[in-house]
């Protein structure tokens, strides 16, 4: 089994961004991840509109870390304290060596590469400093956008699943991706050696 660690805090960069911890600053934006239809089309989850939301939310996103259970990261330009979107490692398997990695992005930073930089880096930690054997994406079939990008990264899909979740009263399809280590593609089932 895995032994994570998310302390201190794993910071990552890329060629223009920062991949930070999350702090009561990024609230507001954290609060229009969790609130906005537009945002929430493909997720299917009930909109938390308050500010005092987001600030649990944060708390909660920090016991994750701090439990080993889970790390976000907030995506910030190089220099610049804003938050441009959001990425993490979630539904942990130490013992599989697999965890589920989900991101979002605010509207007008879409289409200029930056969750592309972002989920390369996290791909890259995950494999090289976490040791994970597998990362796993679960996406709404429609969201073409995401597809593209996870495919763009070596994940391929391995199931879709017909009316998988039952939300607002309508059930949803959820299709599911996959990336194996860059060793594992080869063919190799063998664990590499600690």
């Amino acid at each position: 089994m895995l032994n994570i660690q998310f302390t201190p805090f794993p910071v990552l960069r890329t060629q223009r961004l920062t991949l930070r911890q999350l702090t009561a600053a990024d609230a507001p934006i954290i609060q229009f991840f969790r609130s906005d239809a537009d945002f929430l089309r493909y997720i299917p989850r009930p909109k938390e509109p308050t500010l005092e939301q987001a600030h649990q939310h944060l708390r909660l996103l920090e016991d994750l870390r701090i439990g080993n259970e889970g790390v976000t990261w907030g995506l910030s330009r190089d220099g610049e304290p804003g938050l441009l979107g959001i990425i993490c490692l979630w539904n942990l398997e130490p013992a599989h060596h697999r965890a589920e990695v989900g991101y979002g992005l605010r509207p007008e930073f879409t289409k200029q590469g930056y969750m592309s930089e972002a989920l390369a880096a996290v791909i890259d930690y995950s494999f090289t400093q976490l040791r994970l054997h597998s990362l796993e994406a679960q996406v709404d079939p429609a969201n073409a956008a995401s597809i593209q990008l996870l495919e763009k990264h070596g994940f391929v899909r391995e199931a879709y699943f017909r009316e998988k979740y039952c939300f607002q009263g309508r059930f949803l399809d959820s299709a599911v991706y996959s990336c194996l280590a860059p060793q594992r593609a080869a063919g190799s089932s063998a664990l590499a050696p600690a």
